[in-house]
């Protein structure tokens, strides 16, 4: 082969053998990567490839270093190159060709190729064997400095993309060999200070330049070797790296500015986008830099917002102060900032800045929001910045960084914010009534006065109830009475929404948060006063209205859902409090439910049986409505579930709670238990995932029971054997592989509590031929319901024992696939 190279690679003829001969050499390799062989018929191959490294290796350097070799060659030898270092040949043995494609860089027509190679074989796992190949490799990425400058002078960016990434992959995959190689620290220093120019590169990303992206993994991946060292070495980094992190803030606080509002005008929304994303980069490598370098941080940010918002010799760009404040948002969004001296100064100088720009307001609404625990511990900065959140809410603009601000200081802050919430209901009431923002910001601010009311005397919440939900009662009861159209049904849907939100965040009843942590002995609440909550006050009012909206739309899945919403939310927040509704609630729920079944009235009557079932004043109107439910749903059953999936999944979530919290509920004579254990085992074979797991639930819940609930023993002793065949029917390939887990726990109740039953269940289940496939024998039947058998205290056992079972009743035992399932 190489006699035909060097014999033939002249003429015309002889390159096209050349080519086709590079062709096949290149293929081969990435043949081998893409075949199926087993593991150990591809270490075979893998060895005789790498042996031939050998021979093809000197081959593609005399090609590539040939002054004949024309231009075609030479790339195919560079793609050839990459194709094999893939099988990880080894670097020592590569170097001089590697060497050689740094040479190719000069030739524009081979840099993409060129780069493509040395990527590829600097980055295999096994190359950070080869320390002295590899510090050999350093001062020649350093070499490609001026190239780089050049390229960003000339605007190349095409060739800066391909020098960072050479850059980059080294660094990143090397950065703890070469950090290790302490003689040689200045030049992997000049390095680490390359791939700064790389991310400090001018230019705004995404349309004057796309190469700083390509650098923020490494800045991850050097400070994450930097901080693995034992604390003498990581000593000495520090000292030397510090810096570099401190000198990377400023670089990516510049990079993350804004163009000037003219430039940012003209750019399409994707490059907007794409830019969001970016500064989102950014601001995740920023905090995590934040553990680098700590409070100093903040501290060195502080001070530059301080010198920029109080010099008033230099007007500064918005631009400039917005940036700095996205590194304070960044930090303190996650980072716990309690503790930071220089917070204080950061919301003393907030109200200092002139909000000129969209862009900066959006920033500053963010930045308070991060602080917002910060402000809670320190309630008398609340006047400083809360009204600059309220004035910013009446901006359609910021509706999104305003109204969260307001909800995450509402939520944080509620017990300090009586004295101001007054002003805030007022706000917002009138931001709701113009109908600034849209529908999830109104449902967000529904939830901030739901905080905020939390906090205030009941006489104050039900005023505040009051004036804030009439204008809305006074718009539904229109509606109610208009006939059904599309647009009035979002419009009730809407105020139905608005109401849920409320409802799910006012709760009078909590304790304070700051005993939360333990790190202060429980501070109570006040205890709530006597009488009903202020909700289901509320809710009482309303409730005649509600029924009114339900009679004329309860064809409507939407409507009907928003309803049963604001019950669900109102029961899960209130809890016990919601008692005084029991009763009308589990009576229009019936009624709900036998005209037009839906999946969200099961839900909350689930969630109804969850709280109040063992409550023996309110056991009456549950237990009623549970039979009745029971009732529609089984006729459902009669007519052919296989249309109303969401049912048959929610009917079963129910029937497992009701197992759950009241196993009593199965004793009544009105109650077909079998019935609806044959609607179980139906459900078992339904597709929808989510169904079975529910139905799976079902049954675990059902069979502890069998020893003391006599309707449920005698329906699995007459019954049980279905469930045995339905689930190895499951098993064997009738349900999804992920499904299985679920199945096993099945088994495994059975096996805990009917142990002499399943035994001959199982016995009598596997007998038939075929069942439950036909790929296995009678001797892995067999094996497998010993193995099921013997397994009744270990349930992870049990799932491995299953999920072998039925990767033999698919064919798929031992195969690749079953492998990376």
């Amino acid at each position: 082969m190489v006699r035909v190279f060097q014999e033939e690679g002249g003429g015309v003829d002889g390159r096209a053998r050349c080519l086709a001969l590079l062709e096949l050499l290149t293929v081969l390799p990435e043949e081998f990567q893409t075949s199926r062989l087993p593991q150990y018929r591809k270490g075979q191959v893998r060895g005789a490839l790498g042996r031939e490294w050998g021979s093809v290796c000197p081959l593609l350097q005399q090609l590539l270093r040939r002054t004949d070799s024309p231009g075609a060659v030479k790339a195919r030898v560079l793609r050839c190159l990459s194709s094999w270092v893939l099988l990880d040949v080894p670097l020592n043995e590569s170097e001089g060709l590697v060497h050689d494609c740094f040479s190719a860089l000069s030739d524009p027509e081979l840099f993409d190729t060129a780069v493509e190679a040395i990527v590829n074989a600097i980055s295999q796992p096994d190359s950070q064997r080869y320390v002295n190949t590899l510090l050999k490799l350093v001062p020649q990425v350093l070499a490609l400095h001026d190239q780089l400058r050049e390229a960003v002078q000339n605007g190349d960016m095409e060739t800066c993309h391909g020098i960072c990434r050479i850059a980059v992959t080294l660094g990143e995959n090397h950065s703890r060999t070469l950090l290790e190689q302490v003689d040689h620290w200045q030049s992997f220093l000049a390095l680490v200070n390359m791939i700064m120019f790389c991310t400090g590169i001018p230019g705004h990303y995404p349309v004057n330049e796309t190469t700083s992206s390509l650098t923020l993994t490494f800045w991850y991946t050097l400070q994450d070797e930097i901080m693995s060292f034992e604390s003498d070495k990581q000593a000495v980094y520090l000292q030397v790296y510090r810096p570099v992190y401190f000198q990377l803030v400023d670089v990516l606080l510049h990079k993350a500015q804004f163009p000037s509002d003219q430039e940012y005008a003209s750019w399409s929304s994707d490059e907007k986008e794409q830019f969001r994303i970016y500064r989102v980069d950014i601001s995740d490598t920023l905090m995590y830099v934040y553990e680098m370098l700590g409070a100093e941080l903040l501290s060195n940010l502080y001070d530059k917002l301080g010198r920029l918002l109080t010099n008033t010799e230099q007007p500064t760009s918005w631009q400039h102060t917005e940036a700095l404040l996205y590194g304070f948002q960044s930090i303190a969004e996650t980072i716990d900032v309690n503790y930071s001296d220089v917070i204080p100064g950061l919301i003393g100088l907030i109200p200092r800045i002139n909000i000129n720009n969209i862009q900066l307001a959006d920033t500053v609404m963010f930045t308070i929001g991060a602080l917002a625990e910060w402000l809670a511990d320190h309630p008398v900065m609340l006047s400083s910045v809360l009204p600059l959140v309220l004035q910013a809410l009446g901006n359609p603009d910021l509706s999104v960084s305003s109204v969260s601000t307001l909800k995450k200081i509402c939520r944080e802050c509620k017990y300090d914010l009586p004295p101001y919430a007054t002003n805030i209901v007022a706000v917002s009431q009138e931001v709701l009534i113009k109908q600034i923002h849209k529908t999830s910001q109104c449902m967000w601010l529904m939830q901030a006065l739901g905080f905020l009311l939390s906090a205030l005397p009941v006489e104050d919440i039900l005023r505040n109830l009051h004036s804030l939900i009439t204008p809305y009662i006074q718009q539904l009861e229109k509606l109610a009475d208009e006939t059904p159209n599309p647009s009035n049904k979002l419009a009730i849907i809407h105020i139905l929404g608005l109401l849920s939100n409320l409802f799910t965040t006012l709760d009078i009843s909590k304790q304070d948060d700051e005993s939360a942590d333990g790190s202060a002995p429980p501070v109570k609440a006040t205890p709530p006063p006597p009488g009903p909550n202020p909700v289901v006050v509320v809710l009482q009012q309303v409730f005649a209205l509600i029924q009114k909206v339900l009679s004329k739309w309860l064809n409507d899945s939407q409507v009907v859902e928003a309803v049963c919403a604001i019950f669900e939310k109102s029961v899960k927040t209130l809890l016990h409090d919601f008692a005084p509704m029991v009763s009308q609630l589990s009576e229009m729920l019936g009624q709900m439910y036998s005209t037009i079944p839906q999946a969200s009235a099961l839900d909350l009557t689930r969630q109804m049986v969850h709280i109040f079932a063992s409550e023996t004043d309110h056991f009456p109107p549950i237990k009623a409505l549970f039979e009745l439910v029971t009732s529609v749903t089984l006729s459902i059953f009669q007519q052919g579930p296989r249309d109303h999936p969401d049912i048959v999944d929610s009917f079963m979530q129910l029937q497992a709670q009701a197992l759950k919290r009241k196993p009593d509920l199965f004793l009544s004579e009105s109650l077909d238990v079998k019935a609806v254990f044959h609607c179980g085992i139906l459900s078992l074979k339904f597709p929808e995932a989510p169904t079975v797991k529910s139905t799976c639930q079902y049954f675990t819940e059902l069979l502890p029971h069998c020893s003391d609930v006599p309707p449920l023993a005698s329906v699995v002793q007459e019954d049980g054997k279905l469930l045995v065949q339905a689930v190895l029917e499951g098993i064997g390939g009738g349900a999804s592989r992920s499904l299985m887990d679920q199945f096993a726990e099945v088994l495994f109740s059975l096996n805990k509590h009917c142990f002499s039953l399943l035994t001959v269940w199982l016995k009598e289940a596997l007998q038939p031929p075929g069942f439950p496939s036909s790929r296995i024998t009678t001797e892995q039947k067999d094996n497998f319901s010993q193995q099921i058998l013997r397994e009744r205290v270990n349930k992870r056992r049990v799932k491995d024992i299953v999920k072998e079972f039925t990767l033999l009743c698919r064919g798929l035992h031992g195969t690749e696939y079953a492998a990376e399932y």
